[in-house]
């Protein structure tokens, strides 16, 4: 994939969605799939007040990197972004989006599919969740 065609981002302000589809939007693509990662007001039964993202920056954009490049060997992909947020997030902020354009739907979802778990697994990125009681720090993505 032309590296113009990957848009990888980590940021310590505010992620978009509408800068994501942007990006991925191609003459070409018949479906772009889009995955939002929120923070959510729970964990394992325990009420999550805010979150807070820490990552090795210049390894967790190389790793980003290397998944749109796979991902871009197993399917057509024609575009593709991956912005994943560091710093504080309130419940229901964007913690991390992937944009996937494909000239078919099925290669859209499953690219997508592909990134978000492959992101969860080999990115350096941490998080911190707080309680009313307490804070863990836990992998973001185990």
């Amino acid at each position: 994939m032309d590296l113009n065609n990957i848009d990888i981002q980590i940021l310590d302000t505010s992620l978009s969605e509408k800068v994501c589809l942007d990006f991925v939007s191609h003459p070409g693509a018949g479906g772009i799939v889009n995955f939002i990662g929120t923070v959510r007001n729970q964990t394992q039964g325990k009420e999550v007040t805010k979150l807070e993202f820490e990552a090795y920056i210049p390894m967790a954009i190389s790793e980003m990197r290397k998944i749109a490049e796979r991902a871009a060997q197993q399917w057509p992909v024609q575009k593709m972004a991956i912005h994943h947020r560091v710093g504080t997030l309130g419940i229901g902020e964007i913690a991390v989006i992937i944009s996937v354009a494909c000239p078919h739907r099925k290669a859209a979802f499953e690219a997508c599919s592909f990134a978000i778990d492959t992101l969860k697994e080999t990115v350096p990125i941490w998080k911190k969740e707080f309680f009313r009681d307490g804070a863990v720090w836990v992998a973001a993505h185990p």
